[in-house]
């Protein structure tokens, strides 16, 4: 039968297509080692011999300081003509040196323009002109079932192609708040970081950024940032060396289908307010503790983890419409986006309460407590969380 699937594309052509613009990165940093005595660090003789450290006139030498070089790879691509490049932030972050392979083997020593920790976007250039750019697609289009092919360096292994499917789009993952990344079975390794997931056009649609594995190597389970956001955040680096984002001020948690029945909903979506932040935009909008926000600014949210990046994309000074729902009824309010970068503290005024379990408040909760108001029973707290 036909129409229920595209054909494979022609793979030699489309790497014949795109390779050139992938590039192979390699950075040194250099570390300096703990201070010694004698070869062992301080720590052995306050445990073993109960001496502070300095030992004063005690027969204990003191080692030179010696710096190590670590090495690194990864991988990117060029989006501009003149030498900006494209990888993750974990590939180049603390770099002494970067240098930068193109595919016809000519290497150029690169300068990290800025990096961006939350999304794992970094932006470099090279001193060069007329060089090949790969082409950028719309993330928002793609599909799970796409074919994909990712090209990148995996354990060294230069201009590398490999092969698969789109497996889901808007996965949140720990630690990723920011990023609704695509998930892929195309074959991703340490080395591949920062290069290019293009789509059965040639085109660029994710950043290959991190893999699931419980051996170190590829497992089937490979994630990608999705371009639209990859170029927002570079166009901000490039122009003013910092990233902007969205700021609302609420604590958020999400829903399981016993909570969401407690609040009156058929099915568990949407984001539970746990904690509205002091003078926070949220705060002046009215919302309120127990709120569950459904919608953000036209944009549904199916779950808690969507937020964040809906809020962070949004322009600063913004008015956004927010659907929440309220004592069983939905209502709308209005509330001026801030700049999370104004925010004090880590700055992860957004991000999703975890190592917290709630739970319905059932009839022998609120006679146990003689309590009649609104609230959730907490189940559980995670050992060391938050």
């Amino acid at each position: 039968p036909t129409g229920f699937a595209d054909p494979a594309p022609d793979f030699t052509a489309l790497v014949a297509k795109t390779k050139d613009a992938v590039v192979s990165i390699e950075v040194e940093s250099r570390v300096k080692e703990p201070t010694t005595f004698n070869g062992l660090p301080p720590e052995v003789f306050e445990d073993f011999f109960g001496l502070p450290a300095p030992f004063g006139a005690l027969p204990f030498e003191q080692d030179a300081p010696r710096e190590r070089v670590l090495e690194g790879q990864g991988s990117g691509f060029i989006i501009d003509s003149d030498g900006y490049i494209l990888t993750n932030a974990h590939v180049v972050e603390g770099a002494d040196k970067v240098r930068v392979q193109l595919n016809n083997n000519k290497e150029y020593s690169a300068e990290v323009i800025g990096l961006d920790k939350r999304t794992d976007i970094a932006l470099v250039k090279i001193q060069g002109e007329h060089l090949p750019v790969a082409k950028l697609g719309d993330s928002d289009q793609v599909q799970v079932g796409d074919w994909v092919l990712a090209i990148g360096s995996p354990f060294g292994f230069t201009h590398t192609a490999t092969k698969g499917i789109v497996s889901a789009v808007a996965r949140n993952l720990p630690r990723g708040d920011y990023v609704p990344f695509i998930q892929t079975d195309a074959a991703v390794n340490p080395g591949n970081s920062g290069g290019p997931l293009f789509n059965s056009k040639g085109e660029v649609i994710a950043i290959n950024s991190q893999i699931y594995s419980r051996s170190g190597a590829f497992n089937g389970l490979a994630f990608s940032i999705p371009i639209n956001m990859a170029k927002n955040i570079a166009d901000q680096l490039k122009d003013k060396g910092e990233v902007v984002r969205g700021w609302l001020g609420v604590l958020i948690q999400g829903l399981d289908q016993t909570l969401a029945e407690s609040f009156g909903m058929d099915s568990p979506h949407g984001a539970l307010v746990a904690e509205v932040m002091e003078n926070s935009p949220a705060a002046k909008a009215g919302i309120e503790n127990g709120d569950v926000i459904t919608e953000f600014n036209g944009k549904p949210v199916n779950k808690s983890a969507d937020l964040p990046a809906l809020v962070a994309t949004t322009p600063i000074g913004n008015k956004a419409d927010i659907k929440l729902l309220r004592d069983g009824k939905e209502e709308t309010v209005k509330a001026e986006i801030g700049n999370l970068n104004d925010v004090s503290g880590d700055g992860k005024a957004s991000a999703s309460i975890r190592g917290l379990s709630l739970g319905t408040l059932e009839n022998e909760d609120r006679e146990a407590l003689d309590y009649r108001g609104k609230g959730v029973r907490i189940s559980g707290v995670k050992p060391g969380s938050a």
